[in-house]
């Protein structure tokens, strides 16, 4: 996961706090109305001795993609972490390129080559990353995505990436996704497809390990956004919330993508304030009178919680749970599920699977009363639920995909998180537009 630290540079005074009574729609802006948050930017060290342009090459990682997408023009972006903790993009020459804002507190335009053109639909395009990196992402866009460098007060180089929450932001209008990855020495290669925060360009995707191992995740269907925004709006006119609200379209009213509910509270904090509430009432009465059980799967063995009061204490864990809101359920990060470096294994442990439990609605059904244990059949079957998780992973073509953050959090067994993993990586094939038919 990628570590952030706030700037506020700009205040999104036009959209924050305000009910839409339409989509949103994307009206790209310039730099002054950039909103710099945790979402969008990636924080790295001093700028490195180290020169633009040195080229590495102590474990070269090829990356292929494949074009299944009948859009236009489409362009890569590599963004992430050297081994220095110094931040870095992929230039068109195959080298690190070192974003510098010479010193500047306002954000600076990133100009250099770092669009990297892919070939036509049908073709591959292939290049190699020149060493490890970490907290990394592979963007592709149709067309050109702009990223800025500011420093922050530490003197410390942060990278504003564009933001799918800003619908003023400089590539508010362009279609664009990523795939997050990091690849150490250490660890190896971790690489995931996420919609913890939005769904955008469709893309797939295979690791070939040096041992020929291959790991496929296949993602949503090419045509899922359109598809999603159409069963939102089914949903919207069931229980009368405003999912439809998390599709944002361009200026022709066209689906560009669809914003995960934690993302759409930061636009509109008003909205479902209370959409948990009945449900985490009957959450409460029902283990006041009997047991919840944590199964950490082997972090701490089964752990036992129960209710009292407006909290919710588990057994060996160093600090209680509070009754969550609706932002706290949907984020998976604040309030009851909020975690600090004092926390205790058993912490660390329950908070991901409590969260989980309340995000896919699992805990008053047949089974719930462990976590995790229903299967994924049991997911979203109950209401009130994350509609959005639900729709999102019926688009997925093997059900793979996180649709918020702790969704790898399943029984033994089974994964719903869409990661490939594992050590001595030799390609990564993004399959751009979703796999083929």
């Amino acid at each position: 996961m990628r570590a952030f630290v706030n700037l506020a540079v700009a205040v999104a005074t036009a959209f924050v706090a305000e009910t839409f009574a339409a989509p949103i729609v994307a009206t790209p802006g310039s730099k002054t109305d950039l909103v710099i948050t945790d979402k969008n930017t990636l924080n790295g060290t001093h700028v490195p001795v180290v020169k633009s342009g040195q080229t590495v090459q102590s474990n070269p990682l090829k990356i292929s993609l494949l074009n299944n997408f009948g859009g236009g023009q489409l362009n890569v972006y590599v963004t992430g972490k050297d081994t220095n903790g110094a931040n870095i993009m992929l230039s068109t020459n195959g080298s690190w390129y070192y974003p510098d804002p010479a010193g500047s507190t306002t954000p600076v335009a990133v100009n250099a080559n770092v669009a990297l053109p892919m070939n036509a639909q049908g073709q591959t395009t292939e290049f190699t990353l020149p060493d490890y990196i970490s907290s990394g992402r592979i963007w592709v866009a149709e067309g050109n995505l702009q990223f800025f460098a500011v420093v922050d007060g530490t003197g410390a180089v942060q990278l504003v990436e564009p933001s799918a929450a800003n619908p003023s932001d400089p590539s508010a209008a362009v279609n664009w996704g990523f795939v997050e990855l990091t690849n150490t020495e250490e660890g190896g290669i971790y690489a995931n497809i996420s919609f913890v925060d939005f769904v955008g360009l469709i893309m797939g995707m295979t690791l070939t390990l040096g041992s020929g191992e291959t790991q496929t995740v296949k993602g949503l269907q090419g045509n899922a956004i359109s598809s999603i925004c159409s069963d939102l709006k089914a949903q919207a006119a069931a229980d009368g919330q405003p999912w439809d609200k998390l599709c944002v379209t361009d200026s022709s009213g066209n689906p560009l993508r669809v914003l995960a509910p934690n993302l759409y509270l930061s636009i509109d904090p008003s909205a479902m304030s209370t959409y948990y509430d009945d449900y985490i009432d009957q959450v409460w009465e029902k283990y006041t009178n009997e047991d919840l059980t944590i199964n950490t799967q082997a972090a701490a063995g089964n752990v036992t919680c129960r209710a009292s009061g407006n909290q919710m204490t588990c057994n060996g864990d160093n600090r209680a749970y509070p009754k969550p809101t609706v932002i706290d359920i949907w984020g998976c990060n604040s309030g009851p599920f909020s975690i600090e470096d004092s926390d205790n294994d058993v912490h660390h442990a329950v908070v991901p699977r409590l969260c989980a439990a309340f995000f896919r609605s699992t805990l008053l059904i047949d089974g719930g009363n462990v976590q995790p244990g229903v299967g994924q059949d049991s997911y979203y079957t109950t209401s009130p639920t994350s509609h959005y998780g639900r729709i999102v992973h019926k688009y997925e073509t093997d059900n793979k995909g996180y649709a918020f953050s702790y969704d790898d959090v399943n029984p033994d067994g089974q994964n719903s998180a869409g990661v490939v993993s594992g050590v001595s990586p030799d390609t990564l094939q993004l399959a751009v537009g979703g796999f083929a038919s």
